[in-house]
């Protein structure tokens, strides 16, 4: 097994939402305070990436064009080689929230977050976040009473440190087990989802690391994001990596291909 830095500092503030795309065999990720979704190309190194007006939780490609992507408290629709955004929904108004993780559902639908306050210190999170779902037909509901079955949400707003730091963001295998970044724990740990017994760890010479996902053309690879967001100047020159981009090789395990939204696009 290897580690490996592919993007230096990639994201300029808080590197989040990994996704691979294998329609274009391109990673797709965001810079949430930098305000920016970027596609990493592994066979060029080109870092290419569209700069928003508002923080970026995550961005999605919608299988009829274009990218869904949570831009402050909208659901926007970003066409990516125009660089035109259509804004579809704004939630949690009167909050001081913000979208932060969301992917897609084997049903071809968004399932979104949100958290607050904008710029949250992660020990004194206010639980004021909700979750959604953006339907195939447009339409957005909130989940009011929790999570759909076979469904996976961390909610790392109530968890106290240990040695696992804070679990973040997360994908399966196809073996069935999950991936988690275990923010402010240098790690990504995969884990038993019946027991929660920890079956491999991964050390990264970063200490917040903030989400995974496989890809590569064999999904055989697993890209890890992490932050350098108002990280001690202490530990920035310790961990001078913090905030870069990293791919493990050599698991021998495998991703699944990652869900798209398949409702309507605008135009």
């Amino acid at each position: 097994m290897s580690v490996e830095c592919v993007l230096k500092n990639a994201a300029k503030l808080h590197g989040e939402g990994p996704h691979w795309d294998d329609v274009t065999n391109t990673l797709l990720y965001v810079d949430h305070y930098g305000k920016a979704i970027h596609r990493y190309n592994p066979e060029t190194n080109a870092d290419d990436k569209i700069v928003l007006d508002s923080t970026v939780g995550f961005a999605v490609p919608a299988s009829k064009g274009g990218l869904i992507a949570g831009v402050g408290q909208c659901l926007v629709h970003v066409d990516w080689e125009t660089k035109k955004v259509t804004k579809l929904h704004q939630v949690d108004q009167g909050l001081e929230t913000s979208f932060n993780d969301g992917k897609c559902d084997p049903q071809g639908r968004v399932w979104a977050g949100t958290w607050g306050p904008p710029k949250p210190n992660i020990t004194d999170m206010k639980k004021i976040g909700s979750l959604y779902c953006l339907d195939q037909d447009g339409s957005l509901r909130k989940a009011e009473q929790g999570i759909e079955n076979r469904s996976v949400v961390i909610d790392n707003s109530g968890k106290s440190v240990s040695e696992f730091g804070y679990p973040d963001g997360m994908t399966f295998d196809t073996k069935g087990n999950i991936w988690v970044a275990h923010f402010l724990s240098k790690k990504v740990m995969c884990h038993d989802p019946k027991t929660g017994e920890v079956l491999q760890s991964i050390e990264f010479p970063a200490k917040r690391i903030t989400s995974c996902c496989f890809g590569g053309k064999n999904l055989d690879e697993l890209y890890v994001t992490s932050t350098d967001y108002e990280v001690p100047e202490e530990e920035m020159k310790e961990y001078p990596l913090s905030g870069s981009l990293f791919r493990v090789k050599g698991l021998g395990v495998k991703g699944y291909s990652a869900n798209t939204y398949e409702g309507n696009v605008p135009a």
